[in-house]
């Protein structure tokens, strides 16, 4: 019955810290309340077109902590917030994470037929183009089973020929 009562308390707190978010130019992308001994641990990532930086997260701190002391939406028991980042591990699940990751190698699995990895080079609401081994594959969103971007160490710009 615990879990029910975290689930319900995990919604309501999205809600309330959506709008505040949203106003500092960052969307809410994930919500984790998690028992940790006698307190509960709130960890929220966000992020934002361009991606966010420390003093991003710094700002995001500030103005959760704000929200949640100024309602009663954490209850009266003690908690500890995280802010993060939402991480290259995260899947790829709405089309703005496809679009933040433009350029960027992708793993998709698709809901049917082979696994396979390509390079985003346009992302749109329902679908992203991907430069599959030299050839241009359209994906639908709704096509995709599971999507991950893969890390790259010292791939070539493809402009200047440095390492990124």
């Amino acid at each position: 019955m615990q879990q029910a009562k975290d689930d319900a308390t995990t919604r309501r707190i999205g809600e309330v810290l959506t709008g505040p978010v949203a106003d500092l130019g960052m969307d809410l992308e994930a919500l984790d309340l998690a028992p940790a001994g006698s307190r509960r641990l709130l960890r929220v990532a966000v992020d934002k077109d361009g991606g966010i930086t420390m003093d991003d997260v710094a700002e995001a701190t500030r103005e959760i902590s704000r929200v949640l002391d100024e309602t009663d939406v954490m209850g009266e028991r003690a908690y500890t917030l995280e802010v993060t980042s939402r991480g290259v591990d995260r899947p790829l699940e709405l089309p703005r994470h496809w679009r933040r990751n433009a350029d960027r190698l992708v793993a998709v699995t698709p809901v049917e037929g082979e696994p396979f990895t390509g390079r985003i080079t346009a992302a749109g609401e329902d679908a992203a183009t991907l430069d599959v081994d030299g050839t241009t594959r359209d994906v639908a969103y709704a096509d995709v089973r599971r999507a991950v971007v893969q890390v790259e160490f010292n791939r070539k710009d493809t402009h200047t020929g440095e390492d990124r």
